[in-house]
Parts: structure tokens; C-alpha cells; sequence
């Protein structure tokens, strides 16, 4: 968990700055002329060109973290992956088989909410 997280905050944070920098201009500059304060024209200027970028990546590193917590278990770190190599080490393939399907359901749902998501919000 340490290590998804800390991959994951630095990545989000690196994502997130860039997503800030490459706003456009434009719709700041035309706020601003209207005589908008500065918290206006985050709200209305800034969070609007944001949000899409930033639930975009939100959805990739969650679809990358719940695969990569698979392949951690394997190796040792616990988890759904860890409890297939364990049912797999003990020659109990009908429960391995159990999990696999499982994992394949879990990561099924989640491609097809972030689907949803991303028809909604982006």
C-alpha cells in the first residue's frame, strides 16, 4: 500500500501541475476584463479547464493501482495477489480459479464505471 501510494501521489502531483500549467489564457483574460476578483476567475476561469484533466488522470490511477496490487501480491506484498499464488502454491486451483475470475469481474466493473465517468465528466 506504501508503495502504490507514494508512486501514486507523485504521479497525480506531477499530472496535476502540468494540467495547471497548460490552462489556456483566454477565458482568464475575459473574466478578468469584466472585472472579476481573483476568486471568480478560479471558479469560473480555471476550475472549469481543470477538472476533466484532473478526473481523467484520477480514473487512470485508480485503473493502474488496483492492477498493479495484483501483481504486488505475486510478489509478495499481499493482497488478492498474494492469495493466488497462495491458493496456487497449494495446488488448489478451483479457489485460484475463483480469485482470477474474481479479479477479471473487479477490473471489468472498473473499466466500465470509468467509462461512465469519463462519458460524464469529460
Amino acid at each position: 500500500m506504501l508503495a502504490l501510494s507514494v508512486t501514486s501521489f507523485a504521479l497525480i502531483g506531477k499530472l496535476f501541475s502540468e494540467a495547471i500549467e497548460n490552462i489556456d489564457l483566454g477565458p482568464i483574460e475575459a473574466i478578468t476584463a469584466t472585472g472579476a476578483d481573483r476568486l471568480q476567475t478560479i471558479v469560473y476561469a480555471v476550475i472549469p479547464q481543470i477538472v476533466p484533466p484532473f478526473i481523467s488522470y484520477l480514473i487512470y490511477q485508480w485503473d493502474i493501482n488496483i492492477r498493479m496490487a495484483t501483481i504486488i501480491g505475486f510478489a509478495g506484498g499481499g493482497g488478492i495477489g498474494l492469495t493466488l499464488t497462495t491458493f496456487f502454491g497449494s495446488l488448489q486451483y478451483h479457489k485460484a480459479g475463483t480469485v482470477v475470475a474474481c479479479i477479471v469481474v473487479v477490473v471489468a466493473l472498473m473499466d466500465f464505471a470509468s467509462a461512465k465517468l469519463r462519458q460524464k465528466f469529460i
